[in-house]
């Protein structure tokens, strides 16, 4: 599990924006996924995705790497931002622009 999580800690910290979810940008295999690609999407975030369904030990390592239970996982700058609920609220609420911003990653401001 070791090389798991090394891999897992490299693609982070490579990633400005990385988003570890089931299935791929381009054909999310659950709604919460889904939903969250929609939201990068939406802003027009570049991102990573990682699918963690290619290995039992990647979906794993996932959620021991971060102490989370839930897949999907978005790391924006090497720092684990949430799962599919936090992200929604985060861009509902503003602090998802706000961070982005911060953090110097390219997106668009939605229209209010």
């Amino acid at each position: 599990m070791t090389d798991v999580k090394d891999w897992i800690d490299s693609v982070v910290k490579e990633n400005d924006v990385v988003l570890f979810m089931k299935g791929t940008h381009e054909q999310p295999m659950c709604g919460f996924s889904g939903r969250v690609v929609q939201i990068l999407d939406y802003l027009g975030v570049p991102f990573q995705d990682v699918n963690v369904l290619v290995s039992d030990e990647l979906r794993q390592g996932i959620k021991e790497y971060t102490n989370w239970p839930t897949i999907p996982q978005l790391y924006v700058k090497g720092e684990f931002v949430g799962g599919c609920d936090i992200v929604t609220e985060m861009f509902q609420n503003g602090e998802l622009v706000k961070l982005l911003a911060d953090k110097g990653i390219p997106h668009r401001v939605p229209q209010q």
